[in-house]
């Protein structure tokens, strides 16, 4: 089997699309910059649905799909969070921070598991895939009024919407973690 599947190209596709919509966003081509994302999150689509029906599951994909989401979401909400664009519907500073912070502790509890215990699996939760969903629509919310050029009330809904599912995900990880951890010496009492 290849390494390098149709659906594995989906996702460098998309992971090449990143710079071209921050250049986009940065000087102000708006609607192109959306179009461009839209073009990704299809590439998302199409790369897991040609994984699974046609076969090509690859570890190599299994780790570029997650790599490259993060990094659309990473990249769209800095560039959605710089002040000085002309931007109608901002994001706000804290809630990158926040978000961006929230995937480092995770990366991270991930890794001092793995090194402290050995390999333990962590599947994504649903909190998580909703967040991520979440994530997108704020993206798209917000690039589709700053396009239209005015602030819109429901792009303040899903600000607070990412807020909130950013909060319950990071508790529900936390719980899951310290259950995996927690688990060996649940094992071994009498």
């Amino acid at each position: 089997m290849t390494v390098l599947t149709l659906a594995n190209q989906m996702t460098l596709l998309r992971m090449l699309l990143i710079p071209a919509f921050v250049i986009l966003v940065v000087y102000g081509y708006l609607g192109w910059a959306l179009g461009v994302f839209v073009t990704a999150g299809i590439t998302d689509g199409l790369d897991g649905l040609l994984a699974r029906r046609a076969g090509q599951k690859t570890s190599l994909g299994a780790w570029l799909d997650p790599m490259a989401d993060k990094l659309l979401l990473v990249s769209t909400f800095v560039v959605l969070t710089v002040p000085g664009l002309g931007l109608q519907n901002r994001l706000p500073i804290w809630l990158t921070v926040l978000i961006i912070s929230r995937d480092i502790v995770i990366v991270m509890t991930v890794a001092i598991v793995n090194l402290a215990i050995g390999r333990r699996t962590f599947q994504p939760s649903i909190f998580g895939k909703i967040a991520t969903a979440i994530y997108i629509l704020t993206a798209v919310v917000a690039m589709l009024f700053n396009y239209l050029g005015y602030h819109s009330r429901v792009f303040d809904v899903f600000v607070w919407a990412s807020l909130g599912i950013t909060l319950i995900s990071s508790l529900h990880y936390i719980w899951h973690a310290a259950r995996i951890i927690d688990a060996p010496q649940r094992t071994s009492l009498p």
